[in-house]
């Protein structure tokens, strides 16, 4: 792919083109000269081109890049010039200032290895009274073919809903107002040709890398810009600047691919085993909430020591601790806050589970929920004023509880120190990090708060740099860049019903690889939806990802133990492809077939889970191609699927029952395999391994 900059006539940085790759020798300058445009009746005298940032006063008419106001002066809307240029390796930072305004500006635009561009814009005021920023917008060109549009939308337990729509003349704005990402987030606004597809079709996509309150937005000018754009929320007033302050906005990250959304993501999953990498293997993890909510007895046949017991058995390696560990949390009313483990509950503290755990050759984790606090805590009835809210009377509770301000020192390092204390005294090899509210009426809060929240990930990262941290946000309600350079594993759902979880996986993948998605095998019966399925499906739905299980082993009998067991096995076998591998989601015709896949980078080997979540068009699935693999190399394909009771599988003969089959990659892409009749919410693992 190629980024093209050029300088304008007067100077000013434009960004011509984002996209397919040009010519080594195509010279900027000469292509701008191509794409000026002529003079129009009833406009500007001279060409108008968009520069770098979007300005208002020099006549762009779309969404202006900078708008601020100095309080109780005249407003002045910067204007841009005495422009400067700096490059260092793929790294080019562009530097403007208005002193009549008392404007600064520095934009830098990186250009990844793997070909992501990253932009950001730094705002110093240089006059000399407040500047309050109103927005601070970064955007990227898209080209004029790239005419539909696709965002997610979602809610609790339904997250990462996609939506189509034609790209029309106008914005289409999406804002994010939650204090964090939010279930509705769209993770990543992509614009491309018609039709295309996770395996084709030219994408252009862009991710807004924050926290907090969030704006992106795709637009189409009258004058026939295309730009995807976004940045940080601001409330009115919340972003300050003194003389001599500088604001930095996050980082508008963009990722193009001519091979479909596939393509988008290989790039930024790339791009975060690079910057990021991730201790491998993953471990297998056991949680314990769908399995024993409050109930933290310790000892015999219904307590965690059995879990703990049955989780090695089948193959877990690390054990979750869930709510209701610390003091007064009986229920979901109190104890927010006070992070010391309950001695009523814990007389010796949590040192006798961690020693059953240890000695079952598993690892300890915890859950937190650090930047909330109950009503019914020591920590409120102390600290009243530490209670986040934006007039005198308290905003609506949620889940029975509120914020924590951690922009206040004393609330701030009250929290730092009680999980500092946990991890001095307790060897936890993990934290269930959740928040499971929105926030809501607490004036211009948002920015500090979110400012704080990743310097307290930082901090506790810096001092131990071995802990592994899942951010969970009542499941998938914080899920982002920013969030995702402090932690190791996402939250997709809270539901863990496998039909919605087969599209909420699906279409988190978009920006999250595949083993930092948390996917657990829940219990037979959902938890959120009531539906019933068998361990093959709620299993294969769980495989490719990182695995985990939410459910009660302990009433588990040892054939069902068996086949879980089997599951656990084959994950062991396939994860280090799926921690390095290209993920892959076919485009089938038929909706209700489900193709996911990860193919080796070598492309040796690739692992596909076909499943189907409702009943097919088709009397059997039309046939399923296996995308990903060297189209000269041949395959041998087979059914991996574990043994078991699966009640509803597959009917009649098939070559699923033998030994396997040899085909190019090219016949496994373009002519697939046919399966056989399918009954709804059941699956099949196949297997496709290189022979010469």
């Amino acid at each position: 792919m190629s980024l093209v900059l050029a300088p304008s006539s007067a100077g000013v940085p434009v960004l011509l083109h984002w996209g397919a790759a040009l010519a080594e020798d195509d010279d900027g300058a000469e292509l701008l000269a191509l794409h000026t445009p002529a003079v129009p009746h009833s406009a500007l005298d001279a060409p108008r081109l968009r520069g770098v940032v979007g300005e208002n006063v020099t006549g762009f008419t779309g969404t202006p890049g900078l708008t601020g106001f100095r309080p109780g002066s005249r407003s002045v809307a910067p204007r841009l010039g005495e422009w400067r240029w700096s490059v260092a390796d793929d790294v080019v930072s562009l530097a403007a200032r208005d002193d009549e305004a008392g404007w600064a500006v520095e934009i830098t635009l990186e250009l990844t290895p793997e070909g992501l561009v990253r932009q950001r814009v730094a705002v110093s005021n240089t006059g000399d009274d407040v500047l309050v920023l109103d927005q601070v917008r970064c955007a990227l060109p898209v080209a004029a073919r790239a005419t539909e549009l696709l965002d997610l939308t979602g809610r609790w337990c339904r997250e990462r809903t996609p939506q189509r729509r034609p790209w029309l003349v106008g914005t289409h704005l999406r804002e994010g107002r939650h204090g964090r990402t939010g279930h509705d987030a769209t993770l990543l606004l992509a614009a491309g040709v018609p039709g295309f597809g996770f395996g084709h079709g030219e994408v252009w996509a862009t991710h807004v890398a924050w926290s907090g309150d969030h704006a992106a937005y795709a637009e189409r000018t009258p004058e026939g810009e295309c730009l995807l754009g976004g940045g940080e929320l601001l409330a009115p007033g919340e972003v300050a600047l003194e003389p001599g302050g500088t604001y930095v906005s996050p980082d508008l990250v963009g990722s193009y691919a001519a091979d479909g959304l596939d393509g988008v993501s290989a790039r930024l999953h790339a791009w975060l085993r690079r910057t990021l990498p991730l201790t491998t293997p993953r471990p297998v993890i056991v949680n314990t909430w769908e399995a024993a909510y409050f109930d933290h007895r310790l000892d015999g046949p219904d307590g965690l020591g059995a879990l703990v017991d049955v989780a090695a058995e089948v193959g877990a390696e690390r054990f979750v601790l869930d709510d209701g560990w610390f003091r007064g949390r009986r229920h979901d009313r109190a104890g927010l806050g006070d992070w010391t483990v309950d001695p009523a509950v814990w007389p010796q503290g949590l040192h006798p589970l961690a020693e059953r755990v240890r000695a079952a050759g598993l690892d300890l984790g915890l859950w937190v929920e650090p930047e909330m606090v109950n009503l019914d805590s020591d920590l409120a009835r102390e600290h009243p004023d530490w209670v986040l809210r934006g007039r005198r009377e308290l905003p609506p509770e949620w889940r029975h509880q509120q914020v924590l301000d951690l922009r206040v020192p004393g609330a701030y390092a009250h929290v730092r120190d009680a999980l500092l204390a946990l991890l001095a005294e307790y060897d936890i090899a993990f934290l269930k990090w959740d928040h499971n509210r929105d926030l809501i009426d607490v004036g211009a809060a948002v920015h500090g708060q979110t400012r704080a929240f990743y310097a307290l990930l930082d901090e506790l990262r810096a001092a131990h740099p071995s802990l592994e941290i899942e951010t969970c946000a009542s499941g998938g309600g914080r899920i982002d860049l920013g969030v995702l350079a402090r932690t190791d594993r996402v939250w997709a759902s809270d539901t863990i019903d496998a039909v919605e979880r087969q599209r909420i996986q699906r279409w988190t993948s978009l920006l999250v690889p595949p083993e930092r998605l948390g996917s657990h095998i829940g219990g037979p019966v959902a938890h959120t939806t009531g539906r019933r399925h068998s361990v093959a499906f709620r299993a294969a739905t769980a495989l490719l990802g990182h695995l985990g299980l939410e459910w009660d082993l302990r009433d588990v009998g040892a054939d069902e133990r068996a086949e879980v067991a089997a599951w656990v096995s084959l994950h062991k076998r396939l994860r280090p492809v799926v921690a390095t591998g290209r993920l892959v989601r076919g485009d089938h015709p038929d909706p209700a077939v489900v193709l996911t896949g990860v193919v080796a980078p070598e492309r040796d080997e690739g692992w596909y889970v076909v499943a189907t979540v409702d009943s097919t068009v088709t009397q059997s699935p039309t046939p399923v191609s296996l995308p990903g693999l060297d189209p000269d190399a041949r395959y041998r394909v087979s059914d991996q699927t574990p043994a078991g009771h699966q009640a509803l599988g597959h009917l009649g003969d098939s070559w699923l029952d033998g030994p396997g089959h040899l085909a190019s990659g090219r016949a496994l892409r373009e002519l697939g395999v046919r399966l056989p009749v399918a009954l709804p919410e059941t699956a099949r693992v196949l297997h496709a391994v290189r022979v010469h």
